[in-house]
Parts: structure tokens; sequence; C-alpha cells
């Protein structure tokens, strides 16, 4: 298992998520999608009114990993969930149980707010993710797909 210790981010760690951010972009083969700054990250994060929460991964003094969640609510089951949007070891920390630990991790505290979902997606192609989430008893959820508005789409219909 993973010899990362887990801690919540602070605000000193924006500029390390943002690196990984990128760098999880570039593996997901959509860095032209990825136009954050830290300043948004900064105040998402941590601002007056913060509404998605981060976790590193440490081994020692060096930040290998990094976890991203946000709160959603299931009218079905009629409570909170987390959304995973991102989980990201690096490249060379990888297989070494640091991205379990950290699903794990996250799992724990959606079980200790009482959520009744950890939810995630995953791209199609990820087949070593996609195992491993199996693994841990993740349903992949074939019928159904995610909606996006963004630019000027989200712009005509908002």
């Amino acid at each position: 298992m993973s010899a990362a210790t887990i801690r919540a981010a602070r605000r000193s760690d924006v500029p390390t998520i943002l690196g990984f951010v990128r760098q999880l972009a570039d593996f997901e083969r959509l860095s032209h999608l990825c136009v954050a700054t830290a300043e948004q990250f900064d105040e998402a994060l941590f601002g007056t009114r913060p509404c998605a929460e981060a976790w590193m991964a440490e081994i020692g003094p060096t930040t290998v990993g990094y976890a991203l969640a946000f709160t959603t609510f299931s009218t079905f089951v009629g409570r909170p969930g987390l959304w995973l949007e991102d989980l990201y070891v690096a490249p060379v920390h990888r297989r070494h149980g640091i991205g379990t630990a950290m699903l794990r991790h996250v799992a724990a505290i959606a079980v200790e707010r009482g959520c009744g979902r950890l939810e995630w997606s995953v791209l199609d192609w990820n087949e070593r993710a996609i195992a491993l989430y199996r693994s841990l008893g993740a349903d992949l959820l074939g019928d159904w797909r995610i909606n996006r508005l963004t630019g000027d789409a989200l712009l005509r219909v908002g």
C-alpha cells in the first residue's frame, strides 16, 4: 500500500494543484481546454464562498498527487454526495497504491458526512483506471452520458 500521507489542501498548495491540473489535462489529451488560473482556484477553494475542496498526497516533503471534489445532491436518495472531479498521481508515483489511498480517503469523507454517493467520471480509454475503480466495487454507468454547456452555447441558453 501507499506510503503517502494525505492531507487537506492549503492556500499555499494552489500553484501545485494548478500544475497537476495541467498535467492531468495533458494526460487526458485535453490541454487545449485547460484555461483555469491560480486566482480562480484560490477563490474556488479558499475564497469567501468555497465551492470545492482538495487533498494533497505527499511522500515526505514531495507532493505526488491531489484529489478535488465538490458537494452534490441526489433527489433520488435525498442526501448530499461528493463528486470527485479530479484524482491525479504524478506518473513516477503511479502503481504504488497512492490513487487507491486517495480514493479511499475521499470515500471516508463522504461516509463521515452522510453522503449517499461518491461519483466521478472516467475516460473510456483509461482502462487502468476503470479496472481500479471496478476492483473497488464502483459501478460504471454505461447508460448515462454527461452533457455540457460552455462558452457561447452556455451564454445562448443562459
